[in-house]
């Protein structure tokens, strides 16, 4: 068997004029997890479709657990669990019930569905309300279970687009956890996410892609240290100045009332942005000076592009 549990090989899928996904390519080792960020439209939810067979590719060549995802739909299928934005469970059935559904519509025998949906429920810490309606649930239970439900089959691949959107930050901490769990037990995990943080912490690789091309690959770390050592950080009363000074210094990003410099040329950046915020009238109300972190890689690639269809 590869060592490779995804491989996307030049995708490309068009929506008749609109280009949602650009000739991408990736490979995801086994057990390990695959970072694919970008903003709203850049083609992470496209990507995920194609390789779990939702939306048939345009062109290029896709392979899950080492099926083919155009002529071996039903294999890879067998090899995946999926879990998107939003959960996808009954809300007028329990959680058990929910589960053991899943089970079945699987081909499982009642008995092991049923075992199956209590080892779940004892994982994810959903035993105490196993047998109440999903509708009484929390965001993050939901969540929790919807991921359950993905799990079912024990599939040793997981697709998961955006598993955390709308979660306080308690209940994200706890899937991230469960993640962890999953993939030290040897899962593969695809990832798509618009949340840094949740790259940072979770991902072995990273793929940034934006208006349907990578425009980035490589872990944290690394995607990091092309900003250089030290960001400067700007901030001003109002988005207007800091929108003012984004363009008076040039070449910078900026979100809000903060505008962030890189430091490419040490103390010498610094005085040189200084003075021409000074010559611009422009007053920042706090500097500060930091480690680049994954959200400047991230402005910096992306930009505000909201890009063409997810």
């Amino acid at each position: 068997m590869s060592d490779t549990a995804i491989l996307a090989d030049d995708l490309r899928k068009t929506f008749k004029d609109v280009v949602a996904v650009d000739h991408i390519s990736l490979a995801v080792p086994r057990g390990s997890v695959l970072g694919l960020l970008g903003v709203n439209g850049a083609g992470k939810t496209t990507m995920v479709r194609m390789l779990t067979t939702v939306l048939k590719p345009t062109s290029g060549k896709g392979l899950v657990n080492g099926f083919d995802i155009m002529h071996q739909q039903q294999a890879v299928r067998r090899s995946i669990g999926l879990a998107g934005q939003y959960a996808a469970v009954d809300e007028n059935l329990t959680g058990r019930e929910n589960l053991v559904l899943v089970g079945r519509l699987n081909h499982q025998a009642k008995a092991v569905a049923r075992t199956r949906a209590a080892e779940l429920l004892d994982q994810f810490r959903l035993t105490d309300a196993a047998d109440r309606p999903v509708r009484t649930y929390s965001g993050g239970m939901r969540r929790r279970l919807d991921l359950g439900a993905a799990l079912v089959t024990h599939p040793p691949i997981l697709f998961l687009d955006e598993p955390t959107t709308g979660l306080d930050p308690s209940s994200r901490l706890d899937l991230w956890g469960v993640i962890e769990g999953l993939v030290s037990d040897g899962t593969t995990v695809l990832l798509t996410t618009q949340y840094l943080e949740e790259a940072d912490r979770l991902a072995d690789n990273i793929v940034v892609i934006d208006g349907g091309l990578v425009v980035a690959e490589g872990t944290a770390k690394q995607l990091k240290s092309r900003l250089g050592d030290t960001v400067i950080e700007f901030e001003f009363h109002s988005p207007a100045d800091a929108a003012h000074a984004a363009e008076v210094l040039g070449s910078v990003t900026s979100a809000g009332t903060i505008v962030r410099v890189v430091m490419s040329e040490g103390p010498e950046t610094l005085r040189q942005a200084l003075d021409r915020l000074a010559a611009a009238a422009l007053v920042p109300g706090h500097v500060a000076l930091r480690e680049p972190t994954l959200d400047d890689v991230f402005l910096t690639l992306t930009g505000s592009n909201s890009g063409d269809p997810s």
